[in-house]
């Protein structure tokens, strides 16, 4: 998963919950509109990002912390120059 930290002990997120996820597209038909990544340190949540379904992105609001998931969105990414 793009911007997940696969091997743990960097700076980016490193668990989300793709399980549940998985459950409620099986049982319920209901697909995420993201899934949120989370890198704990210390037992302390301390940055969040949603998960985005390709070809999104994730993009920030410009308000608040870059390192919470409700300041990001997913978006469709732009490419520029073409």
């Amino acid at each position: 998963m793009v911007r997940m930290a696969h091997c743990g002990g960097g700076i980016g997120p490193d668990r989300n919950d793709a399980v549940t996820a998985v459950y409620r597209l099986g049982e319920q038909g209901k697909a995420p509109d993201s899934i949120v990544a989370s890198k704990v340190t210390n037992g302390q949540v301390v940055r969040t990002c949603p998960l985005c379904p390709y070809p999104q992105v994730a993009r920030y609001t410009g308000k608040g912390s870059i390192d919470r998931s409700r300041e990001l969105h997913c978006s469709r990414h732009q490419m520029s120059g073409l």
